[in-house]
């Protein structure tokens, strides 16, 4: 079972535009059974997917720290066939005190995940908090690839390479070697001269992981997202459908399409 897990520490990188979308197109288009797992005390890819979050007796919190507390009083499905969602809301921000005597906190989440196996599950997405804590150590100990998307701005640069030194931290603490960044994804591209310096030295320093299509600026992604619907729901013609696909199946090992950058507009 694969587990994909969209990490960095800095807000604002389209964690969860990319999260959600490609969970929901691994259901859509190729057919698999996803779970996507929202850590993030905002609840964004639960209300991305339309559950009201704020009214759900349980949430992923409770089934990290409430022994009581089983898989599928949790688990919701979505509108999308194939694509169900543990939502996450404003209590995952206690969830470091409340975890902080056991030994193996860091393992709260994969233990719990063991019923997601169990349930025939083909896939499970993570949508991480913007932090390196506790919470996203918990996401890499029960990871098996990294996704960072990283906006292309002044400071991406030495957020992704703090990224991908704390990955190899973990792997290497847990036993865990075959654990890495397998992509990353430019996000929030305009053409500018920044923008393209950025690319080209994301590719120097990630050569062999740098998508081929970066995310650029489309409003109905924006537009889907307050509606509680994917991409794939909302405007399935749109650019933002494109460009979402094109992530989504390269991420899925399938080859990027050519032109792929030089289609991307300010």
């Amino acid at each position: 079972m694969r587990r994909i897990a969209f990490i960095n520490e800095k807000g604002g990188t389209c964690k969860t535009t990319l999260a959600v979308n490609t969970a929901a197109w691994l259901a859509k288009e190729r057919g698999l059974r996803v779970l996507l797992v929202d850590l993030d005390t905002q609840g964004h890819a639960g209300k991305a997917l339309g559950v009201d979050v704020r009214t759900l007796p349980r949430n992923v919190f409770h089934l990290l720290t409430d022994a009581s507390v089983r898989f599928e009083d949790v688990v919701q499905r979505s509108a999308v066939d194939g694509l169900d969602v543990l939502p996450a809301y404003k209590e995952m921000a206690d969830f470091p005190v409340v975890v902080a005597a056991d030994a193996r906190r860091a393992h709260r989440l994969a233990d719990r995940l063991k019923a997601a196996e169990a349930a025939g599950y083909d896939a499970v997405v993570f949508d991480a908090p913007p932090s390196m804590g506790t919470t996203t150590r918990n996401i890499l100990v029960a990871a098996t690839e990294v996704v960072v998307p990283v906006a292309l701005t002044y400071l991406a640069l030495d957020g992704c390479a703090e990224v991908a030194d704390t990955v190899r931290q973990v792997g290497e603490a847990e036993g865990r070697p075959d654990l890495r960044v397998t992509k990353v994804v430019p996000t929030l591209y305009r053409k500018t001269a920044l923008a393209t310096a950025i690319l080209e030295r994301l590719k120097a320093y990630f050569p062999d992981a740098l998508a081929a299509t970066p995310l650029g600026y489309d409003v109905k992604v924006d537009e889907a997202q307050s509606h509680g619907q994917t991409i794939w729901e909302y405007a399935p013609r749109s650019r933002g459908a494109q460009m979402l696909a094109a992530i989504a199946a390269e991420l899925h090992g399938e080859p990027a399409p050519r032109r792929r950058r030089a289609s991307q507009k300010a």
